[in-house]
């Protein structure tokens, strides 16, 4: 087995070398070659050929000697399929479940990684998109292990049930194990505005849950019904992964917890800092643990399009700032 110092070495040799070449390569193609007339411009495209040969050999080292042996994937913010992406500006958001389950399914598919670290910082969201990030987890061939730093709940803990242990801090937000199908009725403001609204439908329960009709005794019936459903899965798949009695888990009553009470209940299997959740990846592992953080696959495109959405945040965020008075400012927390 090569020692971690041969391959430190052999990493640092193949990004020198590829270094090498790639200036070599980019004086040829743009100093050399185009002669007096591009120098100046030929100066600046070796520079950038060498930044991209560094970043290539760097990639081809990290292939050949790997220096990680620990995927990280993190959970954080509201749980939908494509991440909340919006036209306006708004909080920069994190990966979809798509891209997630992407990355935890390149990290099963890699040879170097023994374990998987889902980082869960969540308040939740949709169901599908939940449990597919949860069956992602189950299906890892190895050691997986959650933790939490700020909230792990409904969604959040969903996805926690595929994973092998759950962490959390002791000031940790845990659990809300329920669903809610929330629904809202513009009825009275189509009344105020003069409008009235008209839909031409098959079907009894076609326009169950539509905003612009009252919702009858019947509806109701169907549509807690849904919501009814859902909740058994939930509960069900929590117990079956975490290993708790289902009665246990409905008699929560999808409240949340602090982390050092869902510890005691089971909720949790332990407290600590990244640090603790590293050193049980010591000890599962039987080796020091080398983290790696697993990001999404993105096209230029997507990232000049994240790029722009999160300078617009701040631009915004810093003038609300700017002209918000500070005794104005709330508060707020979210579950």
């Amino acid at each position: 087995m090569v020692s971690d110092r041969t391959q430190g070495f052999a990493r640092t040799l193949i990004i020198v070398l590829v270094a090498v070449l790639s200036v070599v390569a980019g004086y040829v193609l743009f100093v050399w070659f185009p002669g007096d007339l591009a120098e100046l411009l030929g100066v600046v495209l070796v520079l950038a050929t060498v930044g991209a040969g560094l970043q290539f050999g760097s990639r081809i080292a990290g292939s050949l000697y790997p220096t990680y042996n620990v995927a990280e994937v993190a959970v954080e913010g509201p749980i939908t399929r494509d991440g909340g992406s919006s036209p306006l500006p708004s909080t920069p958001t994190t990966p979809g479940a798509d891209d997630i389950v992407e990355q935890m399914e390149r990290a099963d598919e890699d040879d170097a990684v023994d374990a998987l670290l889902v980082k869960l910082n969540t308040p939740g969201g949709a169901v599908v998109p939940s449990d597919d990030i949860r069956l992602a987890a189950e299906r890892f061939d190895g050691v997986t292990v959650a933790y939490t730093t700020d909230t792990c709940a409904s969604g959040g803990y969903w996805i926690a049930s595929g994973c092998d242990e759950l962490w959390a801090r002791e000031g940790s937000v845990v659990g809300s194990i329920g669903v809610r199908s929330p629904r809202f009725t513009a009825t009275g403001l189509l009344e105020k505005l003069g409008v009235e609204y008209k839909q031409f439908v098959a079907g009894e329960y076609k326009e169950a849950g539509s905003p612009f009709t009252e919702l009858d005794e019947d509806e109701r019936e169907y549509l807690q019904g849904i919501t009814d459903e859902f909740y058994e899965t939930f509960v069900e798949t929590v117990a079956e992964g975490r290993d708790l009695d289902e009665d246990f888990v409905r008699d929560t009553e999808a409240r949340v917890y602090l982390g050092s009470e869902a510890h005691d209940l089971g909720l949790v299997d332990d407290l600590g800092t990244r640090d603790d959740v590293e050193d049980r990846l010591a000890t599962l592992l039987g080796t020091e643990p080398r983290v790696s953080t697993f990001e999404p696959r993105r096209g230029l495109g997507a990232r000049l399009r994240g790029g722009a959405s999160g300078v617009a945040y701040a631009l915004g965020q810093g003038l609300a700032d700017a002209v918000t008075p500070d005794d104005e400012v709330e508060v707020r927390a979210e579950r």
